[in-house]
């Protein structure tokens, strides 16, 4: 996770973290034009995705069958390999694919995906990218002489999304794509984009993302070896090595974690410019706290949601299926982004979703979300996801996600009252 007083002081600056401009947006580069119709002819459709995950991983239907269809993985163990040398090179064509959202043609599909502003729900988008990036890394992993893959693969980490475009018509179709980019021993880096159709019959780009999946062995009890990945060219070797800079960037904000470590000498700074321009000119109390002009205090914008996590959304693995947990966490991101800024909210970024702890089917699902920060027109908020079985009263986090959008009319500042507040990492 990064370190939240970073992202506050970065942010401040006027800068998205990774060095995406917060006024700027994200840019395609001329390589990403286009898909034409007769380029994508080979699309699953959208419907099929977690049918094809069931196959490959051959578990059942039936909620009352899975103790029974777990127990039969418990044989392939023996079809792991002992180590990645024992596993054939794959290259990036071997997983790439395509799956087609056919909103355009399916008007009862349409219904499933439509908001009431008649718009794409994007939370419904983040359950497809997440079913994809599984599928995905199935198809760099494929063992033909097996008929189910003795892996258990699962989301890790959504390290990030980006949007080019506002809204999404509900009535062209989408088009999916996405292939393994970088590969480690036991893990893997996704990257997927998303194209709507327009009226040339192209479809064109609007939304890139990067999921890290990883691989557990066949009852999802321990890690397990992926194949390994061989780039063919130059475009190839440049994703490659960007995977190898993630995970080094990952690995380094992990280290500098407000858990482990006290703010930086600059992040201090900050913290405390913020705080004295919240203390009230006519005392002379730490304690006597006001709000500077067009402010609203940080707890003040706070949601709260509660669901029973029930079979119907369970994964392949009967555990909640990750998608979900995203969707369900970007819809009250958006309702606390629309609340706070009295309009409607475009997201434009979603990053540092770290799925920290699976969420058993039965569990109840604790979202909290927040405003923590704003600038201009933008707002980010934060949500903090936590269980607990129906049994028990001891909360778990799970997820800690990140949302951010673009108002249509400029929104007030927020200013955390709390220490805890001020560096926006709380457990």
């Amino acid at each position: 996770m990064k370190r939240a007083a970073m992202r506050l002081c970065t942010l401040n600056r006027g800068l998205f973290i990774h060095g995406r401009g917060l006024t700027q947006g994200y840019q395609y580069t001329p390589k990403q034009g286009p898909l034409h119709m007769r380029e994508a002819c080979s699309s699953i459709h959208v419907n099929h995705v977690r049918d094809k995950l069931r196959e490959i991983v051959g578990v059942s239907t039936n909620w009352r069958d899975h103790v029974k269809a777990m127990e039969e993985r418990k044989l392939l163990h023996n079809f792991l390999a002992k180590s990645q040398k024992a596993l054939p090179p794959r290259k990036m064509k071997d997983s790439y694919i395509e799956v087609l959202l056919p909103l355009g043609s399916d008007p009862g599909l349409r219904d499933k995906y439509l908001t009431v502003q008649n718009t794409v729900r994007f939370g419904r988008i983040l359950e497809d990218l997440d079913s994809l990036g599984v599928l995905v890394c199935y198809m760099h992993n494929r063992n033909h002489s097996v008929t189910m893959s003795p892996l258990s693969i699962v989301t890790a980490l959504v390290d990030k999304i980006d949007m080019c475009k506002q809204s999404l018509s509900p009535e062209q179709d989408i088009k999916f794509t996405g292939h393994v980019s970088w590969v480690g021993k036991t893990s893997m880096e996704v990257k997927m984009k998303m194209f709507q159709l327009h009226k040339d019959d192209a479809f064109w780009p609007v939304l890139d993302a990067t999921f890290v999946m990883v691989a557990r062995d066949s009852e999802n009890k321990g890690p397990a070896f992926v194949n390994p990945l061989i780039p063919e060219n130059a475009e190839e070797e440049e994703l490659f090595k960007q995977g190898e800079l993630n995970k080094g960037r990952r690995i380094a904000f992990s280290s500098t974690s407000l858990l482990k470590m006290a703010p930086s000498p600059e992040e201090r700074n900050t913290i405390h410019e913020m705080f004295l321009s919240t203390l009230d000119p006519k005392t002379i109390s730490f304690h006597s706290r006001i709000l500077p002009p067009n402010s609203v205090w940080m707890e003040d914008t706070k949601l709260k949601s509660l669901d029973i996590c029930h079979p119907q959304e369970r994964n392949i693995f009967n555990r909640i299926f990750g998608g979900f947990l995203m969707r369900k966490a970007y819809e009250l991101a958006w309702a606390t982004a629309c609340s706070f800024g009295g309009s409607r909210p475009f997201v434009v970024t979603v990053d540092d979703i770290m799925f920290q702890k699976p969420v058993e089917v039965g569990s109840l699902l604790f979202l909290s979300s927040q405003v923590c920060f704003t600038q201009n027109n933008y707002i980010q908020v934060r949500v903090h996801s936590e269980v607990a079985s129906l049994g028990s009263n001891e909360h778990m986090t799970t997820n800690v996600f990140h949302f951010t959008f673009m108002s249509e009319r400029e929104v007030p500042l927020v200013f955390p009252k709390t220490y805890g507040g001020f560096i926006v990492d709380r457990r």
